[in-house]
């Protein structure tokens, strides 16, 4: 049953973290086939937008929401501070067939906080539990869970989490850092700790996640056992790596990752092209040329091109040149 599948992983829970312009359909599909994690996301989509917008809006928004049955179990990140749009993006998800729904109550976007999304809701926890519940009507049978940070401008573990374990959320993933840190200290992994202690106090199911800073599967381990957090999201360490969650780290051969880099660039052809612009690969093309002789000047290469025929004809000519 499609609702139970948070309960049947094992633990800890190891998940994709959703990020815009990076996990798309192509690259979760080349994740799924080379090293696939326990749960993975879309990229956060705008409820609103997916409703509101023109058809071409709409349509696009859609290019969000692919994804195939190897993904599987496969969630639906949304975002708005309307709770009706909530419910519907929800049974849009039951629709297409997804897992799960969550909500992003994380996000530091000055565009998304304007329209009191994302972390601005954490500001707004009233809201933020009609949302929740909007999430829950719209989603049936499918678990409903969240992700967000600690705080807004500073630490608020102590009253922000209470209030989302009201709802009863499946599951809530910490962002260590508040709002107003971004990304630019390091992670409170001290707070995720004080969030399951504050999880077990209130007799709460709801499992915790933390997320920030983990670069490898071990260190993912680590800090579950330390923290004794249910799971852990990985975002960064993913670039250039989709052999991450199989525990190879980086042990793959350079043959063998800038193949894998080609494929990804096919499949984003393929499946986004027009959709999204061919500049959002770029920022692979900087992972997976990276630590190997002659990186630099594929790298510089590759940022040059246009389409996925370039990106194979300049992969091909160094690999046979080495």
């Amino acid at each position: 049953m499609k609702s139970r599948f948070w309960e049947k992983l094992k633990k800890p829970i190891f998940a994709l973290a959703p990020m815009a312009d990076v996990t798309d359909a192509a690259f979760r599909q080349i994740i799924a086939k080379y090293g696939k994690p326990d749960i993975m996301f879309t990229e956060f989509t705008s409820a609103d937008g997916l409703f509101l917008a023109d058809k071409t809006g709409r349509e696009k928004l859609m290019k969000d929401l692919l994804y195939t049955e190897s993904e599987r179990p496969i969630v639906a990140q949304f975002f708005t501070a309307k709770p009706e749009m909530m419910e519907r993006a929800a049974t849009l998800a039951v629709e297409l067939g997804f897992d799960g729904v969550d909500i992003n109550m994380g996000c530091p976007d000055r565009g998304i906080e304007k329209q009191g999304a994302g972390a601005a809701l954490i500001k707004t926890p009233a809201l933020a539990r009609e949302i929740i519940q909007a999430a829950k009507k719209g989603a049936g049978d499918l678990s409903v869970s969240i992700k967000t940070r600690i705080g807004y401008s500073k630490n608020e573990i102590e009253t922000w989490l209470p209030e989302l374990l009201k709802e009863e959320p499946v599951a809530v993933t910490l962002h260590a850092r508040t709002q107003k840190e971004m990304s630019k200290v390091p992670a409170h992994w001290d707070v995720v700790s004080r969030a399951v202690e504050i999880r077990d106090e209130l007799k709460s199911k709801t499992l915790i996640l933390g997320n920030g800073d983990v670069l490898s599967l071990e260190e993912a381990r680590q800090k579950a056992k330390e923290t004794g957090a249910d799971g852990i999201m990985l975002g960064k360490a993913i670039f250039g790596n989709p052999f991450l969650f199989c525990g190879n780290l980086r042990s793959s051969s350079v043959n063998q990752r800038l193949q894998v880099m080609v494929e990804h660039t096919k499949l984003f052809d393929t499946l986004l092209s027009g959709v999204k612009n061919f500049s959002v690969m770029k920022k692979h093309y900087k992972a997976y040329a990276n630590g190997f002789d002659g990186a630099k000047e594929l790298r510089m290469k590759l940022m040059e091109t246009q389409n996925a025929d370039e990106v194979e004809n300049i992969t091909t000519h160094f690999l046979d040149s080495l």
